[in-house]
């Protein structure tokens, strides 16, 4: 059997003394494309720094491919949150993409060797902007930045690609076009992302962890529009909402009384 390529277990983390995360266990296989949901509050982005290595937690273990982060061979591509953030920065496409190629043992840190332009180029490519490759980034659509940012994560060649909210300032059009990008991604990356909106990411997740302080885990979740509402109705840390919904599913029979007029 193979490592996964992310365990946790046990893991507690705090904040100024209060709970965050309690008794939190996962396990994400390769080729696996798992949504994190759950309300404001409930710990997925706290959950996502962890796996990424800036945060440590108070007790229990994170590992990539059995390793702590930052300490393996496995490199993880990261898209954050707020798209919007630094938009004056007078940088193109090419030049957030080679951020990417960023080695902080190198003493030279702006010198960029031929071999990153092209790997950088090539990412572009693979995302559909290598024409907008010296358009300044202030000048490309929400949804083409997007593009440029995945760009500068998958330069690095990860194994593990991790989104923040990445669709928070997409339109509908546009955040189906990205998932649909991202399910494509997904026949050669696993996959995790953070999103509010279970109703577009269950087109295309594989399995759904719901996170408020706990983690609960499904894998291969059906879509079905109780399970989209039961997101929503996420609020209390004991009870998770996907798997109340989906007792009713199982338990509900229209066989039962089959045969009786």
């Amino acid at each position: 059997m193979s490592t996964p390529i992310v365990q946790i277990d046990d893991l507690f983390f705090y904040y100024n003394g209060q709970v965050v995360l309690r008794d939190v266990n996962l396990v994400v296989e390769r080729g696996d494309f798992v949504s994190i949901i759950g309300p404001n509050g409930g710990g997925k982005t706290t959950l996502v720094k962890l796996i990424l290595g800036l945060l440590k937690p108070a007790s229990g273990t994170v590992k990539i491919q059995g390793h702590p982060p930052g300490n393996n061979g496995t490199a993880i591509g990261y898209v954050p949150q707020y798209l919007n953030h630094n938009l004056n920065f007078p940088a193109s496409a090419m030049d957030v993409v080679l951020m990417g190629k960023y080695d902080p043992s190198r003493r030279m840190l702006f010198r960029r060797k031929k071999k990153d332009r092209i790997e950088a180029l090539e990412a572009l490519d693979k995302l559909g902007m290598a024409d907008y490759a010296k358009r300044k980034i202030t000048d490309l659509s929400g949804g083409q930045r997007q593009r440029v940012l995945i760009a500068r994560a998958l330069v690095t060649r990860p194994e593990l690609l991790v989104l923040d909210e990445p669709t928070a300032s997409l339109d509908s059009k546009g955040q189906t076009d990205f998932f649909s990008l991202l399910k494509e991604l997904n026949q050669e990356l696993t996959i995790l992302v953070v999103s509010h909106d279970l109703l577009i990411v269950s087109s295309y997740a594989k399995s759904i962890a719901c996170v408020n302080k706990k983690l609960h885990y499904h894998r291969d979740v059906g879509t079905t529009s109780e399970l989209m509402n039961a997101y929503y109705a996420c609020a209390v840390e004991e009870v998770c909402p996907v798997d109340h919904i989906m007792e009713v599913i199982q338990d509900y029979s229209p066989s039962e009384g089959a045969g009786h007029g």
